[in-house]
């Protein structure tokens, strides 16, 4: 944090600031409040979480199917 530049100490400090702010008061609307004012569209950011983990879930559910090695036969000497 010594050599960061002031952009990210200043990010650092809004982000500090609205997390403070978010335990103190009723949290989801203080995070969607600060939402609206950076103009983050957290609409578009649910629905790709949500496909994500649809995604995720997917492909748990479906068994890998692994190669079985064929059975030798044994011949009669």
């Amino acid at each position: 944090m010594r050599r960061a530049d002031e952009g990210t100490l200043s990010r650092q400090m809004i982000e500090a600031t609205i997390l403070l702010a978010s335990a103190r008061q009723n949290g989801a609307t203080v995070l969607k409040d600060a939402a609206t004012l950076y103009k983050v569209d957290t609409e578009a950011i649910g629905q790709k979480v949500k496909l994500e983990f649809a995604a995720k879930a997917k492909t748990k559910k479906e068994p890998k199917l692994e190669a079985k090695p064929a059975a030798k036969t044994k011949k009669a000497a």
